[in-house]
């Protein structure tokens, strides 16, 4: 049991949400992944891009006036912009299943995703691609037991960036489930922001700029008030944003969609210090399939608490590699 503002809910395994593959693909040489999200019946779907460096793909779809109501997958990538590569993978994985928006002359998968960048970590000419993305929805559907940490979109993630790689943590891939009554709500966010994480409960660093000599953090925010004080404006920040989706049974059109992703964004801005910066490209989608009724806006609550715990896990979970430290470590 966990507790949201004083209640206590019952967490589940995110596979308890009926519905829904979810699979991860990642070359672990290259330190580089990516995460599909499948619903072959299609689940209802929006989006909130709050970062100022977003990397997307068929995003405009899901604005709540235009057409398509919903979506077959949704994938999160390493990679940077090649890696929306990997949506092409996840089409054909589709395709090749029946799968996807009758358009009489064929059948269309409709997929979005979203990039984050992990071309410093690794080897930067090897990024997620259609392969990649193929085989992550292969994984989806054979029902591998779904790991956290140094996976998928999580494989090359990293936080605390403003000094350089030197002091960066390890960042990754976390999940959180839970439910309510009949309602479920999760979460899976590869964690790779330009801040430092911070644990609500506490409001502690628990990864973040990191000096291994001294061992202490030395906080993001306070680093970038220096450089005012210092008289230094250059923008030399790179390799950041953080990416996820909220899953439900929840019935939601598409404009409760959107707005349940705007709302989540809260567990970014609790976790995540400071987060949604002109060096993020923080995305959130959500993807609903049921029949649950539920009030939206306490829907969207509950999504902000899964994405909170969701964060936090991904970096619990991420261990050290090529120097990067992982919290485990510390």
């Amino acid at each position: 049991m966990r507790k949201i503002g004083g209640i206590d809910v019952k967490r589940i395994s995110i596979d308890d949400i009926e519905g829904f593959s979810i699979g991860h693909a990642e070359n672990s040489q290259a330190l580089t992944g990516c995460t599909v999200i499948i619903c072959k019946a299609g689940a209802t779907t929006g989006v909130d891009v709050r970062g100022g460096a977003p990397g997307t793909r068929e995003t405009d779809l899901l604005r709540s006036e235009n057409l398509i109501e919903t979506v077959h997958a949704v994938f999160l990538s390493g990679g940077s912009a090649y890696g929306l590569d990997v949506g092409s993978g996840v089409m054909r994985f589709l395709e090749e299943n029946q799968v996807g928006f009758d358009a009489q002359v064929a059948k269309i998968p409709i997929v979005t995703g979203a990039v984050l960048f992990d071309l410093a970590v690794g080897n930067p000419s090897i990024r997620p691609d259609h392969l990649m993305g193929y085989q992550a929805c292969v994984n989806a559907v054979q029902t591998i037991p779904l790991k956290e940490g140094n996976v998928g979109a999580g494989t090359g993630a990293t936080v605390g960036k403003c000094l350089g790689m030197d002091y960066a943590m390890k960042g990754g891939i976390g999940v959180h489930a839970i439910q309510i009554g009949d309602l479920k709500v999760a979460a899976i966010i590869a964690v790779n922001c330009f801040g430092d994480v911070i644990d609500p409960t506490t409001n502690q660093i628990i990864a973040g700029v990191y000096d291994k000599k001294i061992e202490k953090f030395l906080k993001s925010e306070e680093q970038l008030l220096n450089r005012i004080t210092n008289g230094k404006t250059t923008n030399n920040f790179h390799g950041n944003t953080a990416i996820g989706t909220v899953i439900t049974n929840a019935y939601l059109t598409k404009a409760q969609a959107n707005k349940v992703a705007s709302i989540a964004h809260d567990g970014f801005a609790r976790t995540m210090r400071p987060s949604h910066t002109m060096l993020d490209g923080d995305t959130i989608f959500t993807m609903s399939i049921g029949e649950v009724e539920a009030d939206i806006s306490t829907i969207g609550m509950i999504a902000a608490n899964v994405v909170e715990t969701a964060v936090l896990r991904g970096v619990q979970k991420a261990e050290t590699v090529n120097g990067i430290i992982g919290f485990p470590s510390i």
